[in-house]
């Protein structure tokens, strides 16, 4: 994904609420030490998982890594669609249910997961333009595809190759 105008305002919003999180811990040890005090543990752990948080949405941003979602019925296949992405250099993550997206996230769906879906996890699927990845090659899957809004419609056994060229044309489709 190119680095458009967006994705720079996106780094140096990440980058500077990186550098208050770090000012703030600095900040609590210092006073902690100027006091002879105890830094305040519990808040130093969250503020260093704040920066680790925000660190992500950083190298995301600088080095445009793809987050991949990878929701799939069958946990063992996920795992290894998940991985496999990994080697290729995305940021891929298996789960066996619907869970908040990270922005710009892309979704690859089994379809085989869609009747367990609520009416707000459909509604954030559509808007996520999915990845249809599917055992089942007749219309009436074909048709739940387009209505869940699918930027692509694979049948299984996917090749990693296809995928990533379908994760490519996706992620394209966000770019500038």
């Amino acid at each position: 994904m190119a680095t458009g105008s967006s994705s720079r305002t996106e780094l140096a919003a990440a980058l500077h609420r990186l550098r208050s999180t770090l000012a703030r811990a600095r900040a609590e040890l210092e006073v902690a030490q100027a006091d002879g005090e105890s830094p305040p543990a519990d808040r130093l752990l969250g503020d260093l998982g704040e920066a680790l948080a925000l660190l992500e949405k950083v190298e995301a941003a600088a080095f445009s890594i793809v987050s991949v979602l990878v929701l799939d019925d069958d946990e063992r296949l996920g795992e290894l669609t998940a991985r496999s992405l990994r080697r290729l250099g995305y940021e891929a993550e298996f789960a066996g249910r619907m869970r908040k997206l990270r922005p710009r996230e892309i979704v690859v769906f089994d379809l085989g997961l869609s009747s367990s879906l609520d009416a707000g996890e459909l509604a954030t699927l559509r808007a996520t333009r999915p990845i249809v990845v599917t055992g089942a090659a007749d219309p009436a899957s074909r048709s739940l595809a387009e209505d869940l809004g699918a930027a692509a419609y694979l049948i299984k056994p996917v090749e990693t190759a296809d995928l990533a060229a379908a994760i490519n044309r996706r992620t394209a489709e966000e770019s500038p």
